[in-house]
């Protein structure tokens, strides 16, 4: 059930902004262990006036191919498998969208199983939508 969005500056070629994508996604099937079709994200294309980052920020040496993924999703995945999923980004984007591994940032907002609706006005992971009326 995660949720991501990718901010990347303008300029990619559609092939390079869906391998950012895919290895996004895929990285989530192997690290966290999403299904496969469980796959919801946006990805903003932005300006240079609108995507302001640190250049060398705790001495990574970043460029304009910055990725910023922001991954909502369930609070119950442990460190490992955090770390997992960070490192599997940054190789899937190296191979296959020619993203250099310090031109990925990644950060997650974690949250509970009542926290998601998929759609008909009911939290989808929460049984019998036992929200009250």
């Amino acid at each position: 059930m995660p949720f991501t969005r990718i901010s990347i500056l303008k300029g990619k070629s559609p092939d390079q902004i869906r391998a950012i994508a895919d290895g996004v996604h895929h990285a989530l099937v192997e690290a966290f262990k999403a299904p496969l079709k469980d796959r919801f994200q946006i990805i903003e294309q932005r300006t240079a006036e609108t995507l302001i980052y640190d250049k060398d920020y705790l001495g990574i040496e970043r460029t304009d191919d910055l990725v910023v993924v922001h991954i909502t999703a369930g609070r119950w995945r442990d460190t490992a498998q955090k770390q997992a999923l960070y490192r599997i980004i940054c190789e899937r984007l190296s191979v296959d969208a020619q993203v250099r591994p310090e031109d990925v940032l990644v950060y997650l907002t974690l949250n509970d199983k009542d926290d998601w609706s998929f759609g008909n006005g009911i939290a989808s992971y929460v049984p019998n939508d036992a929200s009250p009326s």
